[in-house]
């Protein structure tokens, strides 16, 4: 089994910036790629950022230039630097990986989410 656990959402202001954290443990041979999505209420969860094990990364076009993913592979964790926030912003950011386990298999893990608020 594999868990995925976030850390770093709060309150913060237009403009301001927060720093998102996730870490997976367990069963992992390796990891495939981890990245973010966020759900707001009444939308449904669409994809932030994504980075994957050859080092390439995607953002959706109203992230680019303000939000960064980095990932340490050693540490089976990944970040988003969240800079610049907008209150369209304001969402329960998840954590998303997949990750191959012993067999080969690759699976899919979400994390429990955290809540990001950007309010004056």
């Amino acid at each position: 089994q594999v868990q995925v656990v976030e850390s770093g959402g709060g309150l913060v202001q237009p403009g301001g910036s927060l720093k998102l954290s996730c870490a997976a443990s367990g069963s992992i041979f390796s990891i495939v790629l981890m990245g973010w999505y966020r759900q707001a209420p009444g939308k449904q969860r669409e994809h932030v950022a994504t980075s994957t094990s050859d080092d390439n990364t995607w953002y959706r076009d109203s992230v680019k230039g303000r939000f960064t993913i980095s990932r340490d592979n050693a540490k089976n964790t990944v970040s988003l630097q969240m800079n610049s926030l907008k209150p369209e912003d304001t969402a329960v950011y998840f954590c998303l990986t997949h990750v191959r386990g012993a067999q080969g298999v690759v699976r899919q893990y979400w994390g429990q989410g955290t809540q990001v608020t950007v309010s004056s």
